[in-house]
């Protein structure tokens, strides 16, 4: 739309306390934002919060960092991740950091992370297997393209192995009980109990808030407009937005974003 740009920043994963280096990514967010508000133009921007789904590897291995903080502290992950959430937002304010939009935290969008689930699966890029949910990137020629980590060069790499998988760099969209029987975090999917992969949390929160996706419940690629600019550190361009660009844009047909920008 003329005159708005829309914004997506990848926000925290709040088992711990937010360091330096985590908020120079926000600060440089929000100095993007201050300069297009400069030119006279209207910023709508997203700044999530994690509070389920991102493992200790970043990828789909290890444990749930707030089910590793929660147990440390003999405490239940949710009050780990209002703890933390609160500590976030008081040094948001510290440094005098615009107020986003939007704050969606990813247990809140459990119900549109299944409708994506759902989509992507229909379009023959996910496959169910022992329970879980994998989108297959063989069926997504582009992956790779933002960081260079082609399949042909991944496929070189020693990686373990899920033997769930049909490539061993598939990644999960929904952790059925199958997978991670203990886990406390648990919502009821057609695929049954569990919760989803951290990858599918930005893609469904930038798309119910800042497009009309999700307008009827249901995920509509046809309601879907591509995203101005989306942000994070640099860590997060592998495999964490690679995954968000396929899953998405296997699911639109479109361009999910216009511009990412990763602070170094």
């Amino acid at each position: 739309t003329a005159g708005k740009v829309t914004m997506y920043n990848c926000g925290p994963t709040v088992y711990s306390d937010a360091h330096i280096g985590n908020f120079r990514s926000y600060i440089f967010a929000d100095l993007i934002r201050r300069y297009l508000e400069y030119k006279g133009l209207n910023v709508i921007q997203v700044v999530n919060i994690t509070d389920v789904g991102h493992l200790t590897d970043d990828g789909d291995e290890g444990d749930d960092k707030l089910e590793v903080a929660a147990k440390k502290e003999k405490k239940h992950p949710l009050e780990i991740a209002e703890t933390f959430t609160k500590q976030f937002l008081l040094d948001w304010e510290t440094l005098n950091l615009r107020e986003p939009e939007f704050r969606p935290k990813a247990t809140e969008t459990i119900p549109e992370i299944i409708e994506l689930t759902k989509l992507l699966l229909e379009k023959g890029h996910a496959y169910e297997s022992n329970g879980n949910i994998y989108f297959d990137i063989s069926s997504f020629p582009d992956y790779g393209k933002l960081s260079g980590n082609k399949l042909e060069y991944l496929n070189q790499s020693r990686v373990q192995s899920d033997e769930s998988k049909k490539n061993k760099h598939d990644f999960v969209l929904w952790f059925s009980n199958s997978k991670f029987k203990n886990h406390i975090l648990k919502w009821d999917s057609p695929w049954g109990e569990g919760y989803p992969g951290w990858h599918m949390e930005c893609s469904c929160m930038s798309a119910k808030f800042l497009t009309a996706a999700y307008a009827d419940g249901s995920f509509n690629p046809d309601k879907f407009q591509t995203i101005d600019i989306h942000t994070g550190g640099e860590d997060n361009k592998f495999p964490h937005h690679e995954c968000e660009i396929a899953q998405t844009q296997g699911a639109v047909d479109k361009p999910y974003v216009n511009v990412w920008m990763h602070a170094k």
